[in-house]
């Protein structure tokens, strides 16, 4: 089983477009958006089961990726 999470990204300015592109390339979302905002980037994802959610996103997704200032998780429960 897996968990649904969604990952806001606020982008060192003028980055947003190398970081999507680093992202992209490690290959674990399911979606990727560029946003307005007070965000640069949304991802969706979703985490194996078992995986600790703060560990797979900071070494998984944020770890090795220059321009990210912050990020934002929102777990999902139910899809309606």
């Amino acid at each position: 089983m897996t968990t649904c999470v969604f990952v806001q990204i606020r982008c060192t300015p003028g980055t947003p477009y190398q970081v999507a592109e680093q992202i992209a390339l490690k290959e674990l979302h399911s979606e990727l958006y560029s946003t307005s905002g007070d965000w640069d980037l949304l991802v969706k994802l979703y985490i194996p089961g078992g995986q600790d959610i703060g560990h797979f996103i900071n070494e998984e997704l944020v770890s090795g990726v220059p321009g990210i200032e912050r990020t934002l998780t929102t777990l999902t429960f139910k899809a309606f």
